[in-house]
Formats: structure tokens, sequence, C-alpha cells
């Protein structure tokens, strides 16, 4: 991140009604007009909004524009929740809630609001206003295999800001564009939006449609979907719902935030009990079918960041693999080393290419890669 003391992007502030929610909309819109690779709008008493391009926060200014009060921050909560009730009372139960916000005609967002040392911030992630595809994304184009699956278990995996609702999304659009079924997604909030095409699109949005994930997929095995988009696998009873959804002939598609396959795969074994893990073992054997791990690196030539994806597809090897479980990963890791024929790839082999090929900078790779060493003697 910038330091403190990076210089801040001049924004034009647009007529207004001068406070309220037509004075938020006017400093949101102008900040997204600061740069067109605005990542986050970010707001904090103390500070002056700031926007994140390309991992680096800076400050915007404008005359008038000042750092944020408690009450500044407080009114942008309040503008952006409107009515929300269900989020007023997350927030104050929790000292946090995620909402949605559209500009109109021009931008969507992905709010979190939150407390912190008794006042407001607010973070808000912008989300395009159009479905990203394959290519844009940099997918590979075998993955788009997974619009053929019938049922089972897909992962997107990646920290914060790795692309993983792109990613979703993409695969979402491409099952849309393929199959004549019915989707059902569940958020926490919707982002993309997704139109009908061959299969029609139902999208429910926790705390204004649904209480919870899992209450959210337990209606859903009664609402006929054959395909199942979760946000997020955010917890044990979520999961464990997702698993008997794939059980009984469901595609299953989520997300989690996880550095790569196989810590994916521990963080599910292990939110279960250790009597539930054999068990849980077992049944990820049987319905896993992908892990997408990705992770963005800043490009060489400073043109933006470039994707590397890491790639399990469940073959016989990484089933037996599955059920016996090691929580060194190491096994799981050489299945996808060895698995270039059936479509895997790993990650320290993807960076190394990306180096090899000069649109990454080797002690940036080595800095994204998980072991280093490896990395910095192929990449040399």
């Amino acid at each position: 991140m910038a330091s403190p003391g990076t210089a801040p992007i001049a924004v034009t502030l647009e007529s207004s009604t001068g406070s309220g929610s037509g004075a938020t909309q006017a400093l949101l819109a102008a900040m997204l007009r600061a740069n067109d690779r605005v990542s986050d709008l970010i707001f904090s008493p103390g500070r002056a909004p700031q926007i994140e391009v390309l991992g680096e926060l800076i400050p915007v200014s404008a005359p008038g524009l000042r750092a944020l009060t408690t009450d500044d921050t407080r009114r942008i909560a309040s503008d952006l929740i409107g009515n929300n009730k269900q989020a007023i009372t997350t927030l104050r139960e929790q000292g946090s809630c995620d909402i949605s916000y559209g500009l109109p005609g021009l931008a969507r967002f992905r709010v979190n609001v939150f407390i912190q040392r008794g006042s407001c911030a607010v973070v808000m992630r912008a989300i395009p206003t159009t479905i990203p595809s394959f290519e844009s994304l940099g997918l590979p184009t075998h993955m788009k295999e997974i619009a053929g699956l019938s049922e089972g278990i897909v992962l997107v995996a990646g920290p914060r800001g790795s692309g993983k609702s792109s990613t979703l999304a993409a695969l979402l659009d491409c099952i849309n564009e393929k199959q004549t079924c019915h989707i059902l997604t569940v958020e926490d909030p919707i982002e993309f939006l997704h139109n009908h095409k061959r299969s029609t699109v139902h999208q429910r949005e926790l705390h204004s449609d649904a209480s919870n994930f899992a209450q959210a997929l337990r209606a859903a095995l009664r609402q006929a979907p054959r395909v199942i988009m979760v946000g997020d696998l955010r917890d044990r009873d979520t999961m464990e719902m997702a698993v008997e959804a794939a059980e009984t002939g469901h595609l299953v598609l989520s997300s989690l935030n996880s550095v790569d396959a196989s810590k994916t795969v521990e963080r599910i074994v292990s939110a279960f009990s250790p009597a539930e893990q054999a068990s849980i073992r077992g049944r990820l054997a049987k319905t896993l079918r992908w892990v997408v791990a990705q992770r963005l690196l800043p490009r060489k030539d400073g043109g933006g960041r470039v994707a590397a994806f890491e790639i399990l597809k469940v073959n016989t090897q990484a089933m037996q693999c599955l059920e016996n479980y090691d929580h060194s990963g190491q096994a799981l890791l050489k299945i996808i080393q060895a698995g270039n024929t059936d479509g895997m790839q790993h990650f320290d082999g993807e960076i190394v290419r990306l180096v090899k090929n000069g649109v990454v900078d080797l002690e940036i790779a080595i800095r994204h890669a998980t072991n280093a060493q490896e990395v910095r003697q192929a990449g040399a």
C-alpha cells in the first residue's frame, strides 16, 4: 500500500443537491472518474477519501473536500444503507454489514460498513457493469469444460482482491450460454447481474432475500435448480449444505479465501470436528471436481496485473489423496504438478512461465511464489 504521503489525485465534484445522498453520489462518481483502474473506494475518519488502484491507496482532493470527520463517514454510511433495516440491525448487533449499492448508469459496488474506534468506516469494491469473459480474465480455455459438468463442486480460491467473484461470474455466464437449465445464486451481496440466456437465472441476496447461506441452500434444494452458485463458503454449515447439494445431483460453484488448492481442501476439512473429518474427506473425494486458485501479480511493464492460476482437476489419484489427506498438502501438490495432461497446473510453474515470457519481474514473482527458492532458481 502507498504511504500516507502519496500525492492526492485531484477530482472534480459535479453539482448535486448539496447534501445527503446526492452529495454522496457525486463524490462516488468523481472518485471513479479519477482513474480507470479503481478497484476500491475507502472512507475513514481522519483521512481524505481514498481510491485503491493496482493495490495502492491514493487520496483524492477537490475544492472544499477535507479529511473526513466521524460525522462525514456516518453520513456516507447512512446514505449507502438507506432504508435497509436488516443491514442497520446487523451493523448495530455485529459491528459490520455487507450491502450492494448502485450508481445508475455508472457502477455497482459491494459495500462493507464497519465500526472502528466507535465510528463508521466504509470500503466499497467496484463491480464491473459487464460480466467478464474468459479472455479478459486470462482464464485457461479448458476451464470451459466446467460448463459441461452435470454435478459436483467447483471451487474458486484466492486472497481478497484476487478476482474470485469475476471468475465465478465468467463460469456462470458460460453455463448460462451453453446449458438450458435453472441456475440459482445466493450472494452477499449480489455482484454481477446475470440475465436469462439459454438458462433461467434467479439471484438471491443475503439479508433481503434470505437470512444466511445455509438456510438459502436448504431452500435451494426445493427450488429445482441444476446449478447453484454460493458466493462464499464461510462456515461449517454452509460447507455441509454445499456438499449435500452436490451429492444430490447439483452442480455447486463457490469461493473460499485460501492461498492454493491444497489449503482450500484443508480449510474445508478443518471446519468440521475431528470426528467428522474422515467422513467429509470421503465426501469431498466423491463430489469435488475442480479447484481453481488464483493470484494477481503486477505486470513488469506497469500495465496493471496479470492472473496466475493453480488448477486441480480431480482425477482418480486426486480422489485417493483427498480421502487420505495429509495436512502438509505435498501429496496433492505432486498430483497437480504431474497432472499436466489432465489440464492441471501449479502456481510456481505458472509464475515461472510469466517470468520467462517477460510478463512479470523475477523479484515480484519470488514474492508471490509458494516456494520462493525454486522459483528463483527456475526463473534465473
